[in-house]
């Protein structure tokens, strides 16, 4: 799926096949150490580019504004594996006590919708898209967070549920993949706490289970992807070029 393009100095430039992150705070945070875009990126090393195109704070209608910024025809979409998209954190934020980042449900739902049709209108059929929703709440844990900065709890549990519900509603309504992270994490009425960093953002072990989650959906769209480059190993040492140079053609 590597494409090959001529730079300026005549050889050809690998232009490798990419997965982008696109998402919130829950997104921006994945690079960091144990972070599940770090995970995917390494899983995948050699292989595909992993995209992170979070934006702390944002919620899915502003997303909806930006995303033609990151992703459009000129943009090599047609050598994008998979697309996340990750919000709900923001959006179930409670009007009264946080107007700046509070969608309404049903707007919130909408916006995915817009997003999926748009990723769609640039070549990026539902197959490749993969929507994540929120996880759930600590409110408990949270609510410290927010005491710390001298503000009331801004989210509830059950809130943030009825997002969730709303973009697994819309992953099937478009046809999209989608992992419900907000029901799995509380599967069988066990503590999700663990999951959590601060009752709101992954922990070290949050971040490897939505890792695992995606990577059973991504394993199987990268699986067949080649190697970018010999293995060094398959190297003609005595004649380089013709390893190195003859693989940027395929």
């Amino acid at each position: 799926m590597a494409v090959a393009e001529v730079g300026a100095c005549g050889r050809q430039l690998l232009l490798r096949p990419r997965i982008i992150l696109f998402g919130d705070s829950i997104t921006e945070f994945s690079f960091q150490e144990n972070g599940w875009g770090a995970s995917l990126a390494h899983r995948l090393a050699r292989k595909c580019d992993v995209l992170n195109r979070g934006l702390s704070g944002y919620n899915s209608r502003w997303a909806k504004i930006v995303l033609p910024r990151i992703i459009n025809k000129d943009s090599s979409a047609e050598n994008t594996v998979a697309v996340t998209v990750f919000f709900g954190s923001n959006d179930s934020a409670l009007k009264e006590l946080n107007p700046k980042q509070h969608v309404p449900l049903d707007e919130y739902a909408d916006n995915l919708k817009s997003m999926i049709q748009y990723l769609k209108s640039v070549n990026i059929a539902e197959d490749k898209i993969i929507l994540v929703t929120p996880p759930p709440l600590h409110e408990t844990a949270w609510e410290k967070e927010c005491i710390a900065k001298g503000e009331k709890l801004n989210r509830l549990n059950s809130t943030t549920g009825k997002y969730a519900k709303a973009c697994v509603q819309i992953a099937r309504d478009c046809g999209t993949e989608v992992v419900d992270l907000w029901t799995l994490m509380q599967e069988n009425n066990q503590d999700f706490c663990c999951y959590l960093s601060d009752g709101l953002h992954l922990s070290g072990e949050g971040n490897n289970f939505l890792a695992n989650q995606l990577w059973s959906l991504l394993e199987r769209r990268t699986s067949e992807l080649p190697l970018l480059l010999p293995y060094w190993r398959d190297v003609d040492h005595l004649h380089p070029e013709a390893s190195l140079l003859e693989s940027s053609r395929e």
